[in-house]
This record gives C-alpha cells, sequence and structure tokens, in this order.
C-alpha cells in the first residue's frame, strides 16, 4: 500500500472511529435492546449493531473497492485478506459496555494482502485514542508509545488473562496455569481483548493471554502492539490465522518462550 494511499484511509478512518465514540457517549445512558448470540454471556446490542452500520455504511460508500469482516455480521464473507479488508468490533467489551458504562472499545484494524497496516482502538469512555501504521510507531492520542522492556523476566511480568485459564479450561492443566499465576507477579482482567492489547503496548501490562479471540478482537490490537517491539501468536508460538478464532497470546518478546514453555508443560 502506497504511504500517501494508507495516511488518507487511516485520517478517514480515524475521524470514523472519533465520531462512533461521540455517538455512544451521547447515548450511553439511553435505553438498550440487549440480545444474546452463542451462549446468556455473549451479549450484542443495539449500540453494537448501529456502531458497525455506520462503519459499514461509510466504508462502502467512500472505498467501495475494499472489503470489511466485522463481528455482527454486517460486512463480507471472506475466504482470504486479499485487498484492503477493515476488520471492526464496534464495541469490543460488551459486557462491560452493558453493565459498566465504561472499559470497551471500538477497535478498527486495517490489513492489505493480509498485512495489518492500520491499527485503531479507541477506549470511548476515557476518550484515549490507541493508533498505529505500520513501520510508524504508535501512539496514545498524540503521545508516541516507547517500545517495551525487553528485560522482563516473567516472575516480574503483570500477565492479562480470564478466569477460564484457571477453571474450566480445555487447553491447559488447571494446576499448571494456578502455577503460572503463582509465578508471575500478577494476573489482570480488563474485559476487553482490544484494552488489554493497548495496556500492553502502553507498557502497563506485560502479556495478554485469551483461549479463543477472533479476528475483530485482535486485529487492531496487532498492528498497535507489533510497533512497539510486542509479538502475537497462537500459544504455541505459530501464527495465527486471521479468518478464524485463535487462542492468543500477545507479550513482550522476552517473555515469549518462557510462557509458551509453561503452557506445553501443562497442555492435556
Amino acid at each position: 500500500m502506497k504511504a500517501e494511499v494508507r495516511e488518507e484511509i487511516y485520517l478517514t478512518a480515524r475521524k470514523w472511529v472519533e465520531e462512533a465514540g461521540e455517538h455512544i457517549r451521547r447515548k450511553i445512558n439511553s435505553p438498550l435492546v440487549i440480545d444474546t448470540k452463542s451462549n446468556r454471556n455473549d451479549l450484542v446490542t443495539t449500540m453494537d449493531r448501529e456502531t458497525e452500520s455506520f462503519f459499514v455504511t461509510k466504508i462502502k460508500e467512500t472505498y467501495p473497492e475494499h472489503s470489511i469482516i466485522g463481528e455482527e455480521g454486517y460486512g463480507d464473507k471472506l475466504d482470504n485478506l486479499n485487498g484492503v479488508v477493515w476488520i471492526i468490533d464496534p464495541i469490543d467489551g460488551t459486557m462491560n459496555f452493558v453493565h459498566q458504562k465504561r472499559n470497551f472499545a471500538i477497535s478498527v484494524g486495517i490489513y492489505f494482502d493480509g498485512v495489518g497496516e492500520i491499527g485503531l482502538i479507541y477506549d470511548v469512555m476515557e476518550d484515549n485514542l490507541y493508533h498505529a501504521k505500520r513501520n510508524d510507531g504508535a501512539f496514545k492520542n498524540n503521545e508516541k508509545l516507547s517500545p517495551l522492556n525487553n528485560n522482563v523476566v516473567l516472575e516480574d511480568a503483570i500477565i492479562g488473562m480470564n478466569h477460564f485459564w484457571l477453571c474450566d479450561n480445555h487447553f491447559v492443566e488447571e494446576k499448571t496455569m494456578q502455577q503460572f499465576v503463582r509465578t508471575i507477579r500478577g494476573a489482570r482482567t480488563y474485559g476487553s481483548a482490544a484494552l488489554e492489547f493497548a495496556f500492553l503496548a502502553e507498557g502497563i501490562m506485560d502479556g495478554y493471554l485469551a483461549m479463543s479471540l477472533s479476528p475483530w478482537d485482535i486485529a487492531a490490537g496487532i498492528v498497535i502492539v507489533n510497533e512497539v517491539g510486542g509479538v502475537t501468536t497462537n500459544i504455541e508460538g505459530e501464527n495465527l490465522d486471521m479468518l478464524e478464532k485463535n487462542p492468543v497470546l500477545t507479550c513482550n518478546l522476552c517473555l515469549q518462550e518462557k510462557i509458551i514453555e509453561f503452557i506445553k508443560e501443562g497442555r492435556k
């Protein structure tokens, strides 16, 4: 993708993300219709659908040749990432949005022939925009993020993960992950994969483990984490399939091997 083309797309996408965030803030206390998808904890609201529809309409009007993958199904059905593909989560952290009215984000990743070129994660209620363009660095609002500290040892690490790693885990023996939590300095759960990626890029966490994330959960975050020297793979250290769900590890490069070793020791 040519630099001038990417810059134009980036500026347009940023404008739309900020517009969508402002709309959500205005409507945050309005009545919502809340439905469930795969299970009673997999929530979707009218605001999720409205926000994704807003992006799809804008993209199709402005860039009709681009493709879209969106969580709520308003995009395209794709079997490849050829050309320019927008990967959108209109509200990442819907349960937080419904119950807390905070700790959720708009996540937009823009890929060109399978390579992440632009990442935007907007912490809507805090009005913090994490953003990056490939090889141009990552930013929080107008402040450039520093490269990650690659001298962190596992015992000093703060790792994002949820309780599923410690119980009801079909990947790793529970005792192994309990020992993992005892080994690291601390574990955190924010309820939004996009924000966990953003916080890693900001340097306030050292890694994030998730059992099953969809492309829209991680597309923007991968671009941003890459720009501060982080690495994102599946839990075996392999490349992710950006058209399928994946078990995901994103972390400081210096921790990747140690975390993967810990997981492999406890694989069922």
